[in-house]
């Protein structure tokens, strides 16, 4: 592919490398060095002008150092005049933050857009957005993957003869159904509320659940106290197993083990949109690569094609 450029900050380094094997383009290296008073300064070390310029950074801990290291990665795609520049986000920490729904609080999610096309970013890629409307907080173009076809293909190789999907709220009943479509299930969801960023309550499960296989789908997991509260009702209903599927597989907090050791639990799947070092992964953990789908889509954006007929 000629005169494009991709770069890659530090949050996954190894996922830009794997898009890069894809495209059969190389990665060029970028300098982050720090001052004595903190303030970081990032130099793209390969020519930029003229050029189709794709910088890779999910906003992932620590988010703020990567979201400023991505302003600057921009700001020096800008100043080297780059012809275009488009930000792939494989994970956008910062949607969660999406309404006010409480006095006096920031909307980070719309501040954080405004911060990237402030920057000098044209278009960008993103995977699996928190809710729909944050498509909507940026002012250039938006293109927004999601990756049910990586956990379809997964799932698939599994006897779906009696299996469910399970939503863990209402919220992400909509992307639940549409991964229920894809592998001919019936689809149930969790009645949730949430009373703190690590306290949730579910009411209930609606939808029949009794007796079969449980996939659990949801956007992202991180201290992952909603699909704890999730597993004991699923467990009241007397499932007969469950399996939990995720985007973004965050796992903080000692996520990670204290899922693994629920009872019931034969796995855990999610892709590498967030890098997942070696020391934290379990034995039921799987990890999905999405790697294909942006290198597919920052091919088609390239070349000037359609990225919605991906999902054709």
């Amino acid at each position: 592919m000629r005169d494009i450029a991709v770069f890659s900050g530090t949050a996954h380094p190894e996922l830009a490398a794997e898009i890069c094997a894809h495209l059969a383009v190389p990665l060029h290296p970028v300098r982050v060095s720090r001052f004595a008073n903190d303030c970081l300064e990032v130099q793209l070390q390969a020519n930029c002008r003229e050029r189709d310029v794709f910088l890779i950074q999910p906003l992932v801990p620590p988010v703020q150092e990567h979201l400023v290291e991505l302003l600057l990665m921009i700001d020096a795609a800008r100043g080297a005049s780059a012809a275009r520049i488009t930000v792939v986000l494989p994970h956008y920490a910062y949607a969660r933050s999406d309404k006010k729904d409480a006095p006096r609080i920031s909307i980070g999610g719309r501040l954080v857009a405004d911060l990237l096309t402030s920057a000098g970013a044209h278009r960008v890629l993103a995977m699996t957005l928190h809710s729909p409307q944050v498509h909507g907080f940026f002012s250039v173009p938006v293109d927004h993957l999601h990756a049910l076809r990586e956990l379809a293909a997964h799932f698939r190789g599994h006897d779906l003869s009696n299996a469910v999907v399970v939503s863990p709220d209402l919220g992400n009943a909509k992307e639940a159904a549409a991964f229920a479509r894809m592998l001919g299930t019936p689809v149930a969801a969790g009645a949730k509320q949430r009373f703190s960023d690590d306290r949730v309550q579910i009411s209930t499960v609606i939808g029949d659940v009794a007796d079969r296989d449980v996939i659990v789908l949801d956007d992202e997991i991180a201290k992952g106290s909603t699909v704890v509260e999730l597993i004991s009702h699923l467990r009241e209903r007397r499932v007969r197993s469950i399996r939990l599927a995720c985007t973004h597989g965050l796992f903080s907090s000692g996520a990670l083990e204290r899922l693994s050791a629920q009872d019931g639990v034969l796995e855990i799947v999610c892709t590498n949109t967030v890098p997942i070092p070696v020391e934290k992964r379990v034995p039921k953990l799987e990890v999905l690569s999405v790697a294909p789908a942006l290198a597919e889509a920052m091919r088609r954006i390239h070349n000037g094609e359609s990225v919605s007929a991906l999902f054709g």
